[in-house]
């Protein structure tokens, strides 16, 4: 099982989002790197979700794999912001997994508290300036995060 973290705007999808919904596509990735990492996604790898543009920013749960290699559908929407022209139904750009909630963790562990304890060779949302919204999370870093959001 690999572990990722995946980030997005609490007001745009958020953690109350999820938990209400139970599963939801991860769609709307417009990066070529950030969509390679989703390539490479397993059934049952987990993923810290990630509030991102919110004061503070910060990790905030838990989500899990659950169907991968599925075709984002909004590149093919004219009425969506993440509209592609250029995709085609029969060669489409843009990929998705479906996630699965798991858990609200009882605090959010900011990015400044992320800095404080990760390098960014530990984990690469403390790089200053990193935008990817889909990047993987070493197993060793995961194991801290997860001991540091659920405390004893």
């Amino acid at each position: 099982m690999a572990h990722w973290l995946m980030k997005s705007e609490p007001d745009v999808y958020g953690i109350d989002h999820l938990e209400r919904e139970g599963t939801t596509l991860w769609d709307g990735i417009r990066n070529y790197q950030a969509r390679n990492y989703m390539r490479t996604m397993a059934i049952g790898d987990r993923a810290f979700f990630y509030h991102s543009n919110a004061k503070p920013p910060g990790i905030i749960g838990l989500m899990e794999v659950v169907e991968t290699g599925l075709v984002d559908p909004s590149q093919f929407d004219s009425s969506s912001k993440y509209f592609d022209a250029a995709s085609k139904p029969d060669a489409p750009r843009w990929d998705c997994v479906r996630l699965r909630f798991l858990e609200r963790f009882e605090g959010l562990l900011s990015l400044e508290q992320l800095r404080q304890h990760f390098s960014a060779d530990d984990l690469p949302v403390v790089r200053q300036g990193n935008r990817l919204s889909v990047m993987p999370v070493p197993e060793a870093s995961a194991l801290k995060l997860l001991e540091m959001l659920r405390p004893a």
